[in-house]
């Protein structure tokens, strides 16, 4: 009997749409050179494909009769974890961990999984390792100091057996490391392709919604450092992680990026030391630890983070060029928003900045996003070019417009708050913030309206 020929398809990384050939461009998601040829999934039979029990509601209901109340969370035990996390772990919830290759995705996993078998007691913890034997996480495990009677290893790669052996154990906490490594065997496709990581995705999903058991995910990450496989496995699951670090920094960040049980925007900020992670619970004093003393192109900004305000120096370096066209460099800034700086800089205070070389910096290797960081770079720039340093103990915060004008920064307070306790005795801040801000005993407030203004006070 001749052998069905095996039907390929290109399916794309991103969205996970599927064409019979293959194109430079994905139709749906605009994407270019997403797509990749795997073996074609048929698709189930009416009825075929299971629905989580009780995910849903037979019937529409409406909204006043439907139940809800307040999910009890329970603590890992790794305070900085249970920060992202919006408190601790929702039962049935779906984490999705990601991060570069040795980063500590596996450590953190592992020593989090230790504390949560002494949380639940008697009940099982299931760790699932795709990728290294039972042996090496043994190895892993001594020299962490794991050492809970009650949390099972199964090094397997079968999703079925995976799913089985969760079933039957019925674990109060299940991780799965990695979900790249999971087939399931009626696919032909190989591991790791987009049909496999979704339906296996949707089968743990189904698991965990119906059992209430919190599933964790560690996923690959692609070279432009998002997670592989196709965008909707981010959308499947109820939390995204991200780790941020590594390299020649000895400190990790763990940032939110998705949570439907609490803020999106939190940190968690970890040392890489012998024993493992370690949590920084004053992330501020560390990213400040080596901040030189009366050196120009240095300012000290407070940065907000979901709930915690982090302390962090700002570093530029405006140098003459050697080309005809200027360079504009940062790390842990938007360079688009330094190029905006520079040029306010240049226009609004007459700072002939932009025919120099530019490079901007934020040190310990944090990424900032929020506004209140534009008044501290161009501190740090006029700083370096005008080679004046900027007082060691004074913070600099305030939002910078097109116009030259400061804005007001949301929750002053805190940020002032977190600026007192380091020690520091003088804050420059807009105008509109010092009028109604309770400021803390020691520090000193500069009100300004002008970037001009701003610069004068400073220097």
């Amino acid at each position: 009997m001749a052998r069905a020929a095996v039907k390929t398809v290109y399916a794309c990384t991103e969205c996970g749409q599927s064409s019979p050939k293959w194109l430079g461009q994905c139709p749906a998601c605009r994407k270019w050179n997403t797509l990749q040829e795997e073996v074609a999934v048929p698709e189930p039979r009416a009825g075929g494909r299971v629905h989580p029990a009780g995910f849903g509601s037979a019937r529409p209901l409406p909204l006043s009769e439907v139940e809800a109340g307040e999910a009890a969370r329970t603590r890992t035990g790794i305070g900085e974890l249970d920060r992202v996390l919006g408190g601790g772990l929702v039962p049935g919830q779906l984490i999705l961990l990601g991060g570069d290759p040795g980063i500590g995705k596996s450590t953190l996993l592992l020593a989090a999984l230790d504390q949560l078998c002494r949380a639940f007691g008697d009940r099982p913890v299931l760790y699932v390792s795709g990728e290294e034997s039972a042996r090496q996480v043994k190895l892993r495990a001594d020299r962490l100091g794991v050492a809970a009677g009650s949390l099972r290893v199964f090094a397997e790669t079968d999703a079925v057996k995976v799913l089985h052996a969760a079933e039957q154990l019925k674990p109060a906490v299940l991780a799965v490391d990695s979900i790249q490594t999971q087939y399931l065997p009626e696919l032909a496709s190989a591991p790791g392709t987009v049909s496999q990581i979704r339906e296996v995705t949707a089968r743990l999903m189904a698991f965990a919604k119906t059992s209430e058991t919190a599933t964790f995910l560690v996923g690959h990450v692609t070279k432009d450092g998002a997670i592989a496989g196709p965008r909707v496995l981010e959308h499947m699951v109820d939390t995204v992680l991200y780790f941020e670090g590594g390299g020649a920094h000895p400190y990790r960040v763990l940032r939110s990026h998705k949570n439907r049980f609490g803020s999106a925007s939190e940190i968690g900020v970890f040392e890489m030391k012998a024993r493992g992670l370690q949590e920084v619970p004053n992330p501020s004093a560390l990213f400040l630890a080596e901040r030189p003393e009366d050196a120009p192109g240095s300012a000290v900004t407070a940065a907000l983070n979901g709930s915690r305000t982090v302390l962090v120096e700002v570093q530029a370096l405006v140098a003459p060029t050697g080309f005809g066209t200027p360079r504009r460099t940062a790390l842990g800034l938007d360079s688009n928003r330094v190029a905006l700086l520079a040029a306010v800089l240049e226009k609004k205070v007459g700072l002939e900045i932009l025919g120099c070389d530019l490079f901007v910096n934020v040190a310990g290797g944090l990424t900032l996003d929020d506004p209140a960081a534009d008044l501290a770079c161009i501190a740090a720039l006029a700083s370096s070019f005008r080679e004046r340093s900027i007082p060691q103990r004074t913070l600099v915060l305030g939002e910078v417009g097109l116009a030259g004008e400061v804005r007001a920064v949301s929750q002053a307070e805190s940020r002032l708050a977190e600026a007192a306790r380091l020690g520091f005795d003088r804050v420059l801040l807009p105008a509109a913030n010092a009028r109604h801000a309770e400021l803390p005993a020691g520090l000193e407030a500069v009100a300004v309206t002008t970037v001009d203004e701003a610069l004068e006070r400073l220097f």
